[in-house]
C-alpha cells in the first residue's frame, strides 16, 4: 500500500505537533479500524504551508538509518529500481555515502561496490530496497541487479545507453535502465566516458544472450537514412560540401553524428549511383 523508495500519493489522516500522518488513498471501510491503515510521517519542518485533513500530496517514502519510514516532499535524484549517476560524498570502513538529494545520504555497502569509492567522484549507481536491513541502499555492482540480456530487446532497436565502465573490449553500458550491454571499441567512433548518456542501436544479441550495442544504425535503413541526409545537406548548401572522405572523424561526427567509416561508405554509394562527384577538396551534387 505504501511503496518504499518511490513517489507515493498519500492523504493526511492526522496532525501532530511534530508533523502529519499520511496514509494510502483507500476506502477506510476496507479496514476494521482506521488505526490499522499503514502510515508514514511527514515532518512539519518539511512543509512550507500547513496541511489539512484528507489533503492529498505526492511524497517520496524513505527509510532513516534505523530503518524507520519517513516521507519527504523532496524528489531524490534516484528512486528504487533506477540506475543513475550520483556523486560520492564520503567513504568509511563499511561503505560509501552518495548525495541523492535527501538529508540522509545514500549508503553503498562495501559488498555492493564494484571498485573502491573515491569521494568527490561520480559513479553509476543502482538503488534497491534491502529487506534484511529495511533500508534503501545503492550498488555499483550493477550485475547483481541487471542482467546481461533481455527478452524485450531485438536487434535494430534504438535504445538509451548509460556508460558505467570501460574494459579491454569496449565500454559497458546500461540499456534503458533494464539490461547490460557492450559497445566495442571498434564501434565507439566518438569519445565515451563513464557516466555519459548516449543513444545506441542493438547491433547483435549473441547466443548466450549478451548484447552488443552500436552507436549508429548499420542496417540498410541506417545506410539509406545517411545517404539522404548527405543529399539534403548538399541541397541546403548550394550543391557543394567541403566535408569529404578525407575530413577528420570529429568533423564528420559533429555534422552527421556517424563514424568516418559509415560516411565514406555512404559517399561511395552515392557516387556509384552518380548522384555526387568526389574531389579531394569537396563533394558536389550531379546536376
Amino acid at each position: 500500500m505504501i511503496t518504499i523508495g518511490k513517489i507515493n500519493t498519500l492523504r493526511v489522516i492526522a496532525e501532530y505537533p511534530f508533523g502529519y500522518a499520511l496514509a494510502p488513498l483507500v476506502d477506510s471501510q476496507d479496514y476494521d479500524d482506521e488505526n490499522d491503515l499503514p502510515t508514514v510521517t511527514l515532518s512539519r519542518d518539511h512543509v512550507e504551508t500547513p496541511l489539512t485533513l484528507e489533503q492529498t500530496l505526492d511524497v517520496f517514502v524513505a527509510t532513516d538509518q534505523q530503518g524507520e519510514l519517513y516521507a519527504s516532499i523532496t524528489v531524490p535524484h534516484i528512486q528504487v529500481g533506477e540506475t543513475k549517476v550520483l556523486k560520492a560524498v564520503s567513504a568509511t570502513h563499511f561503505g560509501a555515502f552518495f548525495d541523492w538529494g535527501l538529508e540522509n545520504d545514500l549508503l553503498i555497502p562495501n559488498d555492493y561496490q564494484d571498485t573502491p569509492i573515491n569521494p568527490g567522484m561520480h559513479y553509476v549507481v543502482h538503488s534497491f530496497f534491502d529487506e534484511k536491513t529495511n533500508r534503501i541502499l545503492g550498488a555499483t555492482r550493477l550485475h547483481y541487479f541487471l542482467k546481461e540480456g533481455s527478452a524485450y530487446l531485438n536487434e535494430g532497436d534504438e535504445v538509451a545507453c548509460l556508460v558505467y565502465a570501460k574494459s579491454d573490449l569496449g565500454f559497458k553500458v546500461v540499456i534503458d535502465e533494464k539490461a547490460l550491454g557492450l559497445i566495442f571499441h571498434s564501434d565507439a567512433f566518438k569519445p565515451l566516458k563513464v557516466g555519459q548518456k548516449t543513444t545506441g542501436v542493438i547491433k547483435h544479441i549473441r547466443e548466450d544472450g549478451k548484447i552488443d550495442v552500436s552507436l549508429q544504425r548499420q542496417d540498410k535503413t541506417g545506410r539509406d537514412t545517411l545517404q539522404q541526409a548527405i543529399l539534403d545537406d548538399l541541397h541546403a548548401h548550394g550543391g557543394i560540401s567541403t566535408l569529404t572522405d578525407k575530413s577528420a572523424p570529429d568533423a564528420i561526427y559533429q555534422h552527421f553524428n556517424v563514424s568516418k567509416a559509415a560516411y565514406k561508405k555512404a559517399l561511395g554509394a552515392l557516387y556509384k549511383q552518380k548522384k555526387i562527384t568526389i574531389n579531394p577538396d569537396a563533394i558536389r551534387l550531379v546536376k
